[in-house]
């Protein structure tokens, strides 16, 4: 009867053949080098240059996504539910479902701009 550890599972070299080369990261990631940016565009929103007077008004913080779920008959909005470190969770709504799946979101960690005012959405 042979071991479960026999030589038979390892290269001449004494390696597993299940074991990865240093650096290679699992195939998780891919260095900026190796990434052709040359078709990315900016979206519309953030080309407009916003002065530090404004972005120094802005309160950031970090979120974690308790709950994300489509809203009903929209097409683009997300309700999230989030806790931001005060004790009372937060929902927000936002036009992304065109990028991310709400279940995609659910236990992330996310940056938030928390005064932003409420703004009317038709959900189309």
């Amino acid at each position: 009867m042979k071991s479960l550890d026999s030589s038979a599972s390892k290269k001449a070299d004494g390696k597993s053949e299940g074991a990865q080369t240093a650096g290679d990261n699992n195939g998780f990631f891919t260095p900026n080098s190796k990434i052709d940016f040359s078709n990315v565009k900016i979206e519309p929103l953030f080309e407009e240059a916003v002065d530090f007077e404004t972005f120094s008004k802005s309160d950031f913080r970090a979120v974690k996504v308790k709950e994300c779920v489509a809203v009903p008959k929209s097409k683009k909005l997300l309700q999230f539910t989030l806790d931001d470190g005060t004790g009372t969770d937060r929902t927000i709504l936002s036009g992304i479902h065109a990028y991310y799946e709400p279940e995609e979101l659910v236990g992330k960690t996310r940056i938030a701009i928390t005064n932003l005012p409420p703004q009317s959405h038709d959900g189309h």
